[in-house]
């Protein structure tokens, strides 16, 4: 994929009590931002999560891929699991990126919306109820938003779930993660693709929902 002509920033999130490693790029002219909230035992350098925030910067939208985890955290979580499965403090981190986003002078006028994958689907849907008014679309690909639990019930973004067709537990965690959802939702599901979208032509179908979806909600 050719490059967007736009520069990719290393910055220091300031997440509540940490400091997370991050990327942000902002295409000019941009008029929303995605955070990426990656799945258990990933980080910002995720090449699939890399994809899909390249197309989103070729469709003009900013991208913030960070690390939910510090490096100390990540070395312990190597042996333990027993942080990627901390929904409510990916969450936390999560809205504590966006924060810092609104605090941000490149980045304050910018609205905001959520890529989740896996565990880190949940995490955006339980920060997207923390910050109701703050947060305009989210999107899960192959993500467990069934583990946001009773969050569900109060995120008001517009919510996109994107499965695989063949993901068969995954697919009905989300259809009913859909029924607890009470904002304009949707499922989709990408024929042939499995939990990581590995088959050809399926991770290109979801950087294409994702896109259409955010520059119709954070494009406004």
């Amino acid at each position: 994929m050719k490059k967007v002509g736009v520069e990719e920033s290393v910055v220091k999130v300031l997440a509540g009590t940490v400091t997370l490693e991050g990327n942000l790029v902002i295409p000019e002219g941009a008029k929303g931002i995605v955070l990426f909230a990656h799945g258990s035992g990933s980080s910002r350098h995720s090449p699939r999560n890399r994809y899909v925030a390249q197309v989103l910067q070729k469709a003009g939208l900013a991208t913030l891929l960070f690390d939910l985890l510090t490096i100390k955290e990540e070395e312990v979580d190597m042996f333990t699991l027993e942080h990627r499965f901390n929904i409510d403090l990916l969450a936390q981190r999560l809205v504590g990126a966006t924060d810092w986003i609104l605090q941000n002078p490149a980045t304050k006028n910018l609205r905001i919306g959520y890529f989740g994958a896996s565990t880190g689907a949940s995490a955006a849907l339980v920060a997207a109820a923390e910050r109701p008014d703050v947060v305009g679309a989210v999107v899960s690909r192959g993500g467990r938003p069934d583990l946001a639990g009773d969050a569900l019930l109060n995120v008001k973004a517009p919510t996109l779930l994107i499965v695989g067709g063949e993901d068969y537990p995954v697919i009905d965690m989300n259809k009913e993660a859909l029924e607890k959802l009470r904002a304009e939702k949707k499922l989709v599901l990408v024929p042939g693709a499995t939990h990581l979208f590995e088959e050809p032509g399926t991770l290109e179908e979801v950087a294409r929902l994702a896109t259409e979806w955010f520059k119709h909600h954070l494009s406004a």
